[in-house]
């Protein structure tokens, strides 16, 4: 259980935002400071949660506890027949059945992230802004593996966001906000951010010398608006609430392109048992189902003379290459007390919107009784990632 305490300091208000008779007037600031993490005994059912990180014997997978990645993580483990189960929603910790001696722990991304590095999760799937800002970057360490980084949703970006209004009406690029003359040591360019690690690296990384940060949850794009900040630092993902709210994003102020990926702890898949084996699986369940997305298998049957005849028909076709080739197979029929086979049957694997070209060409060399199948899984020989998990693990 997480325990935040609050805090109000008086600060003098900002000059530049404030009218004279109000400069001296202090201004209540709210600082969240978080504290230790005190474990539960309540917050969990038949869980043994006082195990240490060493003394225990499953393996645990941390998933986002709320909101749309965590709806979104559900949903793609499910499609992967990697169903969670749940017995009570108010509980946090849950199982997937189909892998035994897997614990699934529902957290807050970035508890996921810090608990990966502490050595109390195994797995986790959260966004790479979440690894980034609280993982082994920040801590110093290469103690975190993305193990998959592209997992098809939770993508946003991580980007500074300025008014289009007042003095930054003609500032759009990260180098002309740098180059504005009213950044000074006296005043200096104020952002709020959540991201207390990457906005400032990313600030001095680009040559912004004269900046303060101020950590904010919440809705940072009225920050600007109330004076309590000159930009933001936030997840951008349409854009639609930044131009809501008279923000613009400048070019060159992306820090970080963002999307959900699956993060696994080192010294996890080195040293404890079955980790390295859950991950494979894992691995090769989202890889299948993946490289299988708007994919589509198109069946058709065709007369020749030949399967080498009938598949020199097909490659003759750009779209009806497949994924390898297609499965050219002889379809045999009795008549008059004989077999033969005066028909082949085809099979490609197309994506989507090369599909309905894909029929037509079909039909064009001979094609009939088109059947088309969306593809749930494509397994293919292990993947490249699973190679460079082993590679980077040194096995």
């Amino acid at each position: 259980m997480s325990v935040v305490r609050t805090t109000f300091l008086q600060c003098p208000s900002i000059s530049h935002f404030s009218t004279p008779s109000s400069s001296t007037n202090p201004v209540p600031v709210k600082f969240t400071v978080s504290c230790c993490l005190v474990a539960s005994p309540a917050a969990v059912v038949n869980v043994n949660v006082d195990k240490k990180p060493s003394e225990r014997n499953e393996v645990r997978l941390g998933l986002p506890s709320k909101g749309r990645m965590a709806t979104d993580t559900l949903d793609l483990l499910k499609d992967c027949q990697l169903s969670v189960r749940q017995s009570n929603p108010r509980q946090y910790v849950a199982e997937i059945p189909q892998i035994s001696n897997l614990e699934v722990w529902f957290q807050r991304p970035k508890d996921v992230v810090r608990k990966l590095v502490s050595g109390d999760l195994d797995l986790g799937i959260v966004g790479l802004d979440i690894v980034q800002e609280y993982g082994q970057v920040r801590n110093g360490n290469d103690d975190l593996i993305i193990v998959h980084d592209s997992l098809d949703y939770g993508d946003c970006r991580l980007s500074l966001a300025i008014p289009k209004y007042g003095i930054f009406e003609n500032i759009n690029s990260l180098k002309e906000l740098a180059q504005m003359p009213q950044w000074t040591p006296e005043r200096p360019l104020r952002v709020a951010t959540g991201f207390t690690y990457l906005g400032p690296k990313f600030m001095k990384e680009n040559g912004l010398n004269y900046v303060t940060f101020s950590t904010a949850d919440g809705a940072l794009e009225a920050a600007p608006a109330m004076g309590i900040a000159d930009a933001i630092v936030d997840l951008v993902s349409s854009g639609t609430t930044l131009r809501e709210n008279n923000l613009k994003e400048i070019e060159g102020g992306v820090i970080l392109e963002s999307q959900a990926v699956l993060v696994a702890s080192r010294k996890s898949l080195m040293q404890r048992k079955g980790v390295l084996d859950i991950t494979h699986e894992m691995l090769e369940r989202l890889e299948a189902h993946l490289r299988a997305g708007g994919q589509f298998t198109v069946t058709a049957n065709m007369r020749g003379s030949s399967a080498e005849e009938v598949a020199d028909r097909v490659l003759s076709q750009p779209s009806l290459s497949g994924l390898q080739g297609p499965t050219v197979s002889p379809v045999f029929s009795k008549r008059n007390g004989s077999v033969a086979a005066d028909y082949y049957a085809i099979v490609i694997c197309v994506p989507k919107q090369a599909l309905y070209k894909s029929v037509k060409q079909l039909r064009m060399i001979g094609g009939s009784g088109v059947l088309v199948s969306p593809l749930t899984y494509i397994f293919d020989e292990e993947t490249p990632r699973w190679r460079q998990l082993l590679s980077n693990l040194g096995l």
